[in-house]
């Protein structure tokens, strides 16, 4: 269980969370969304402990992360930034093995690769293994971070945008892995921008607007035309796609006139 309580989260004189709570459980997959500056990037940060709140908690299982030894913590949490930069020539695997630092001790053991040949495996980058990092397509290197992240054999897994600046296709891709390793008991937290994929892949969204959670719930619940009015200052039209049985989210467009 992932319990954020009462958090607030400041940098300076600015408030950038403000009493944000939320529980997430064991297979859930939550969306994180709102405007940009609206403090989704913090709140994942505040959950692996790269910055301390200014007052509440982030609770792991009842126990508050900052209890909790860094070491362990990246056993229990990986994350995905959202900028993602290597200028070294590592071969993929040598980046995937990354994932196993908070265990090596000394060299990796034959149990560390077949781990990190699994975590490739999933996200279909085996066949990149010997690949240099810089030699990849921006698909491809976003599969090869998440396959880094499962090699830490997290119980919860946070993504920073996970498909930003990549086709339809290898959206899909990240969703569809991303749901199935949810599906067999991790916690996952994505920031995502596109509200139609969060309507689709995700059982839970929470709704952020100047570092306040102004609505979460399910995709139904949240993504209403008066929320989304509210947080982005855009008109839309809700529909329920006949297909898939999930929300979608329209703007409403002025008609183009000629300049």
């Amino acid at each position: 269980m992932l319990e954020v309580k009462d958090l607030n989260v400041s940098y300076g004189p600015i408030h950038v969370l403000k009493q944000i709570s939320l529980q997430v459980s064991k297979g859930e997959v939550v969306g994180i969304i709102g405007p940009n500056g609206s403090g989704k990037t913090t709140l994942l940060k505040a959950i692996v402990k790269a910055i301390k709140p200014t007052s509440g908690a982030v609770l792991i299982n009842e126990v508050d992360v900052h209890e909790i030894k860094t070491r362990q913590i990246a056993k229990m949490v990986a994350m995905v930034s959202q900028v993602i930069s290597i200028n070294f020539d590592f071969t993929v695997e040598d980046i995937v093995l990354m994932g196993r630092t908070p265990y090596i001790k000394g060299s990796e053991s034959s149990k560390d690769i077949d781990i990190v040949r699994d975590a490739m495996k999933k996200t279909h980058t085996l066949f990149l293994k010997d690949r240099l990092i810089t030699q990849l397509s921006g698909g491809e290197l976003q599969r090869v971070i998440i396959a880094r992240a499962l090699a830490q054999q997290p119980n919860i897994l946070l993504l920073d945008e996970p498909t930003s600046h990549l086709d339809i296709t290898n959206q899909i891709d990240i969703f569809n892995l991303v749901k199935n390793v949810a599906v067999k008991g991790m916690i996952v937290l994505a920031v995502i921008h596109d509200l139609n994929l969060a309507a689709y892949y995700c059982n839970k969204i929470c709704l952020l607007q100047d570092g306040d959670l102004i609505s979460t719930g399910t995709p139904a619940q949240v993504l209403t035309s008066s929320n989304i009015k509210r947080a982005f200052n855009i008109d839309v039209q809700i529909i329920t796609n006949q297909m898939t049985n999930s929300i979608n989210v329209m703007p409403i467009l002025e008609p183009l006139h000629e300049i």
